[in-house]
């Protein structure tokens, strides 16, 4: 086994405790408030051979460790890295796939049921008294009965929430840049037209450039007054602006978010629209999610210094190989 002593990890800003007490015990462990190159001197940005993260890892900050051979993130996206830049520099990336799948996918599922049936509504509407003083909730307008799922996204999340909608006898689409192998679901080849096949959208697509606000007024449109739109991907694939707009005027019915362009901070205009239901990005948020999340990030920095292997590369960093072999 080598000794992984020799091998100092970097901990920009805040990482689950579980992962940092791992990273501790196996590695010397460097920690600064957040990812600046500013806080750390030449020798001490010479010595980094690893970064474990949940932050943003630009490239100028990779540039400023000329030594770094390795960036384990924790997240299934992976998109406040830049690893196309790092893949330049021989520098491995990888992420956390596949431990939370399940979580966020039972997270989809029960946001769009909460959207359609309103249920955070009606326990409030029970809380508050309301059901003994003035009757039962009022009947919902939506319903998840007869509704055309649409998933944005048919990755290994994306396919985890249809498989689920089709045990509720819900009808499958999807759009993705290419077609998806091993799927009968039917294949769209543009997001508006996916959209305009369906009544319910699902969006589980990564941010990036490729998908920055992707989601706006022309898709909403085609999604259509019954429409309801749910992201649990990544809150920058979103025109936040038309979405309120949206939900304002009937151009869609309703809305379930799990993230936000700029989060924590959630616009005023979408908190205050009745026909928005908002949770503060908990897709994968149980202990027991985010605990595997943490040790797939140390399994990661251990797997490439002592075997040369990462165990979850992303793809672009997938041929890049360890200096040691």
């Amino acid at each position: 086994m080598p000794d992984l002593k020799r091998h100092t990890i970097l901990i920009p800003g805040k990482l689950h405790p579980h992962a940092v007490g791992r990273i501790e015990a196996a590695f010397p462990t460097l920690r600064i408030e957040r990812a600046d190159a500013a806080l750390l001197n030449t020798e001490a940005m010479a010595g980094v051979r690893g970064i474990g993260a949940m932050t943003t890892i630009d490239a100028d900050f990779i540039d400023a460790l000329p030594n770094l051979e390795i960036i384990a993130n924790f997240g299934v996206g992976y998109d406040a890295v830049d690893a196309r830049h790092a893949a330049s520099r021989g520098i491995m990336v990888t992420n956390t796939p596949d431990v939370l799948t399940e979580e966020v996918a039972d997270t989809a599922v029960g946001l769009l049921l909460n959207t359609v049936r309103e249920l955070p509504k009606a326990e409030a509407y029970l809380r508050a008294g309301r059901w003994a003083a003035e009757g039962p909730y009022p009947l919902t307008q939506a319903t998840l009965r007869g509704r055309s799922i649409g998933i944005f996204g048919l990755g290994r999340i994306g396919q985890a929430i249809a498989r689920r909608l089709e045990a509720f006898g819900l009808s499958i689409s999807y759009h993705n840049r290419r077609r998806v192998d091993g799927v009968s679901y039917e294949y769209h080849d543009t997001l508006e037209g996916l959209a305009s096949a369906v009544d319910t959208l699902i969006s589980v697509a990564p941010g990036g450039s490729a998908t920055e606000k992707i989601v706006g007024m022309k898709v909403l449109e085609a999604l259509g007054p019954d429409g309801v739109f749910v992201n649990i991907g990544r809150g920058s694939t979103v025109d936040e602006d038309a979405l309120v707009e949206a939900l304002k005027n009937g151009t869609i019915r309703a809305a379930g978010l799990d993230v936000f362009a700029d989060e924590p901070r959630v616009p005023d205009a979408l908190v205050a629209l009745p026909n928005a239901t908002l949770l503060p990005h908990v897709g994968s948020a149980s202990v027991h999610t985010r605990r595997a999340m943490a040790d797939l990030v140390v399994d990661n920095l251990i797997s490439w210094f002592s075997s040369g292997k990462a165990l979850t590369a992303v793809p672009e960093t997938a041929e890049v190989t360890s200096p040691a072999g």
